[in-house]
């Protein structure tokens, strides 16, 4: 018996020691007067918003019609990464989603009813404290948003059949709200098995996101926090843009936080001023800040660093996606989401300036030389089913790719793009290998590029029979095309959120068309295009040649999306299996209110 019990509590002892060797951290954060530490050190930040670190909100293939979904380990570790390669220690993530009316029933939510949880969304939750631990970087976590994006008062105060404003003093709703408070900061972690009031990966709580909150509301709900968890600090969520007196006093609220957007001038004298108002006393962040041009992104971050601010946080980072490519999110002002370290396509919103004055700055709040980039990870090669649709899972800071690929019984590989991009495409495949030849069996591999080097390669795939191949067109200029007329207009972030986030698109004028050249006998055709305007379409001809070319009706599929925030707009699908030998030639006609994403045309020998 004594020897069962050494053995129980050895493999208990064991655990423990895991759980508590795969975190970075020693200490919980602390403040002292108007400044924040870890341990004896202070800590200063410049970094990013993260808000679907957690819970996605952007999964927009064109043939979606749901874009909320949970993330996996790759996607929340190559955000964590690219925080921590940008220098940033610290990250601010979105709220805890409520369930909304209209939802559908594919739509995941973390509050489904008062004291009502989905165990899977908090799992990915948990997931993110989990890499967060082992990557090095805390979390800020907030509890309830003052928006409908993600469901809040309204949808709190909906539940118990009451109006949004109910919120802030009802008290049957405050109690609820104060169920999710008291079932997160007591959960225990499925992966690591720490209590979120142990852990360490917590930089600090927020009330929420942008409350308009009357004071006794964060109050009371400031007191209730700090009863249930004093290892860790307390923001305070609001929307005003000036520190309160009563803040700076409430013993339950450790840091104070602002956001600002708009006009800088007006941002920095309210920096200041606030500054001024809270010196000595309590730290002071810039919760959120952006969306306005690099050079006044780069003012407002070094009046945070001059003015002795805790830190500050840029509007927003989103990781990539695990089929290739990133999540996007374009915002306003012709700004989106960055995504690290900064690619061409994004010199249309200065993404790369951007991230590269963040990096600067969160050195230099530390008195600290820039270092290098980190050399790649090797990249993931996904499976290949067709030589024309090939993807791979990207390196965090990786800045290009070389794709390589080698004859079945051959031991030479051949690099076939020296510089792949990972950035360019939105949720479809990133590369066609327009160069695979009929009849042959390949494998591909990949590594990964940037500044300070060369990645080792990926897993290699294969082999691959080329039975077809594609043009592949996605409309980002006119290269694939054999013949065009008319008024033709090359999209890129025109009504780019209602396009499902679409960077290249085409559109035209009645009468307008393309015409397409076919390198062998086409076999399937697809085209996908959304509709701006009601009943808009396009029409499909075929033939042998450019003079024998013969309209015919492909098939439809049309892809809605239920009531929604941004007014996403249909997405068209016309596919043709092609049964007559023949077929050269591909005419695309257009008309007024249609927006082409993207062409497939596949072809044999």
């Amino acid at each position: 018996m004594q020897k069962r019990t050494f053995i129980l509590i050895t493999i208990i002892l064991s655990m423990t020691f895991v759980q508590c060797a795969s975190s970075q951290f020693s200490n919980y954060i602390t403040r002292k007067t108007d400044k924040i530490y870890d341990g004896e050190n202070q800590v200063r930040f410049i970094s990013f918003n993260i808000p679907n670190l957690h819970y996605i909100e952007d999964y927009l293939p064109f043939e979606g019609t749901n874009p909320w979904r949970l993330p996996n380990e790759y996607e929340i570790r190559d955000g964590l990464r690219s925080i921590k390669q940008l220098g940033g220690k610290v990250t601010r993530i979105y709220v805890l989603s409520v369930k909304k009316d209209g939802d559908t029933p594919d739509i995941i939510r973390h509050v489904e009813g008062p004291g009502k949880f989905n165990e899977e969304a908090f799992k990915a939750l948990d997931l993110v404290m989990k890499v967060a631990n082992e990557e090095g970087v805390r979390v800020i976590i907030p509890f309830v948003d003052n928006w409908h994006w993600w469901g809040g008062p309204k949808e709190y105060a909906a539940f118990r059949g009451k109006e949004k404003e109910a919120f802030w003093t009802d008290r049957e709703i405050i109690e609820d709200l104060k169920k999710t408070i008291n079932f997160l900061i007591n959960r225990k972690n499925s992966y690591t098995g720490v209590l979120y009031k142990e852990d360490k990966a917590l930089f600090a709580w927020e009330t929420g996101n942008e409350l308009a909150a009357p004071y006794e509301w964060t109050k009371e709900i400031a007191a209730y926090i700090k009863s249930l968890d004093n290892n860790h600090l307390l923001v305070e969520g609001v929307i005003a843009k000036d520190i309160t007196p009563e803040a700076i006093e409430d013993p339950n609220l450790d840091i104070l936080s602002t956001h600002h957007y708009g006009d800088p001038k007006y941002s920095i004298e309210k920096i200041t001023s606030n500054k001024k108002m809270i010196a000595g006393k309590k730290p002071y962040f810039i919760g959120e800040y952006g969306i306005i041009p690099t050079q006044k992104i780069r003012e407002i971050t070094d009046t945070i660093m001059s003015q002795g601010l805790a830190g500050g946080m840029i509007w927003s980072l989103r990781p990539r996606e695990r089929s290739g490519g990133f999540y996007h999110h374009y915002e306003y002002n012709n700004v989106e989401s960055y995504r690290f370290p900064g690619f061409a396509s994004g010199d249309w919103y200065d993404e790369k300036a951007v991230l590269e004055i963040a990096r600067e700055k969160a050195f230099q709040i530390d008195g600290l030389p820039q270092s290098q980039l980190p050399i790649p990870e090797a990249p993931n090669m996904l499976e290949i089913k067709n030589v024309g649709l090939i993807s791979w899972q990207g390196s965090t800071g990786a800045q290009s790719y070389s794709l390589e690929r080698k004859e079945e019984y051959v031991n030479d590989w051949v690099e076939i793009e020296a510089n792949a991009d990972d950035s360019k495409y939105q949720y479809r495949p990133l590369y066609n290998d327009k160069t695979a030849e009929f009849g042959k069996r390949y494998f591909y591999r990949i590594n990964a590029k940037n500044e300070s080097g060369v990645s080792g390669y990926s897993n290699i795939v294969g082999p691959v029979e080329v039975t077809e191949k594609m043009i592949v067109d996605e409309m980002e200029n006119f290269d694939e095309v054999f013949q065009k007329e008319g008024e033709l207009k090359l999209l890129v972030n025109e009504d780019i959120r209602k396009a499902k986030e679409d960077r290249s698109r085409l559109t035209g004028k009645g009468g307008s068309y393309i015409i397409y050249q076919i390198p062998g006998n086409a076999v399937k055709i697809q085209v996908d295009y959304f509709v701006s305007k009601p009943d808009s379409t396009i029409s499909l001809l075929k033939g042998s040649s450019v003079a024998d070319l013969s309209e015919f009706t492909p098939g439809k599929e049309v892809f809605s999306f239920a009531k929604n925030d941004y007014g996403f707009f249909d997405a068209v699908r016309l596919t043709d299996d092609i049964q007559s030998e023949g077929t050269k030639f591909l005419k695309v006609e257009l008309n007024e209110g249609v927006q082409i994403s993207r062409i497939e045309i596949t072809y044999i020998k």
